[in-house]
């Protein structure tokens, strides 16, 4: 005899694995700043100082943990069939590739001569964070027209205006102004493309929760 088993949508599970990673990766985050070797400064150095002071701990798996559920959005956003096809995916992958290159590969100290390892670690996260403001703003004008989304595009574009002036501010600090507050100015970048991608997340699990389940014989 067969019977039917309701099983939960795909894009739900998706959903609860984007916002599972990008909660988890909040705090693992704020916990990598709490317990972190003495001598650390977060208004002078950056995440990655931070991350090169303990490998393989928490800021590195909050990295691997945000790039995991960006992942997890991008495909349930894809099976829910939202406007994210062609360049908006590329960028969400660059995305969530950089967060997992620049955790995997380590900057250098302070004060040090940068490295192979450590410009292609720079580099790489240059781009996650270059990538997703402008995916947000692609994304704000295509999801306009999609009545699940509509109420989305206005803070989407908000998100990546307050993005885009946090990497005009962090390229300042980075080279003439020697580093000043360098880890404030990233920290509030970093909060904000959070947000960005937090909320997509969101609405994803909104609108996943409404889809029925799937049958499934047994």
């Amino acid at each position: 005899m067969v019977t039917w088993r309701a099983a939960p949508h795909p894009a739900h599970l998706l959903a609860l694995v984007a916002v599972g990673g990008i909660a988890l990766a909040v705090v693992l985050g704020i916990a990598g700043h709490l317990e972190h070797p003495p001598g650390l400064n977060p208004v002078s150095l950056t995440i990655s100082d931070y991350a090169l002071s303990d490998r393989g701990g928490p800021v590195d798996a909050a990295m691997l943990c945000l790039a995991l559920g960006s992942l997890a959005l991008l495909l349930g956003l894809r099976d829910l069939q939202a406007p994210v096809r062609g360049v908006v995916t590329g960028l969400l992958s660059v995305w969530a590739t950089g967060l997992i290159c620049a955790a995997i590969v380590p900057t250098n100290p302070v004060d040090t001569p940068l490295s192979p390892t450590g410009q292609f670690h720079r580099y790489a996260s240059v781009a996650a964070f270059v990538a997703l403001p402008a995916a947000a703003v692609l994304l704000s004008h295509r999801l306009a027209a999609d009545g699940r989304w509509h109420g989305l595009s206005a803070y989407l574009r908000w998100l990546a205006a307050v993005c885009g002036l946090g990497l005009v501010a962090l390229l300042y600090v980075a080279f003439p102004g020697d580093r000043v507050m360098i880890g404030v100015v990233e920290r509030l970048l970093v909060a904000a493309e959070v947000a960005l991608i937090g909320l997509l997340a969101a609405q994803l699990w909104r609108l996943a929760g409404r889809l029925p389940a799937v049958g499934s014989s047994l």
